[in-house]
């Protein structure tokens, strides 16, 4: 048990790292480059797709998924012809990204870390840990474009490499 107590925790740590970094984003983001944007990919839109990916994933499957209690349909689609909808807020959005911080130490622990597949059908071939690091990239991916929208307006964030709590 020992060795997969240290894989949870290991995996914990760089979600609250990743998470830290994408609540950092937001929280820096000034209100017009937060609506700004080509339909559907305006700052806010990246950034809900972000956190709602993460968030579903701490999950063992979509069938067990609890979306947030402010989702809207289609809110975190950055392709296709996805509705309009309204933006969250940068304050709606870090609230989200907390209950999904909070959510982390308990979701963790439950997932079969040594199942073959990912829990999602879109991931076919995809152990779990396998499927965790994706998460990871995928977060720190929309983070990364967050990060470069802010630099271009002299907005600089800061690396988080290791969640020390």
């Amino acid at each position: 048990m020992g060795d997969m107590q240290s894989l949870v925790d290991s995996f914990a740590r760089q979600h609250f790292a990743a998470l830290a970094m994408l609540r950092q984003a937001v929280e820096v983001c000034p209100e017009d480059l937060w609506l700004d944007g080509e339909f559907p990919r305006s700052t806010w839109r990246i950034a809900y797709h972000a956190a709602y990916y993460v968030h579903l994933y701490l999950y063992p499957d979509l069938e067990s998924f609890t979306v947030w209690e402010k989702h809207r349909e289609k809110a975190g689609q950055l392709w296709g012809s996805p509705k309009q909808v309204d933006p969250y807020t940068r304050e709606e959005m870090m609230a989200y990204i907390d209950l999904i911080v909070k959510e982390v130490p308990e979701r963790l622990p439950l997932l079969d870390w040594n199942s073959p597949e990912s829990g999602f059908p879109w991931y076919e071939n995809c152990g779990k840990v396998e499927h965790m690091i994706l998460s990871l990239r995928h977060v720190q991916g929309h983070t990364g474009q967050i990060s470069e929208l802010l630099l271009a307006r002299g907005i600089e964030t800061d690396w988080i490499g290791n969640w020390q709590g």
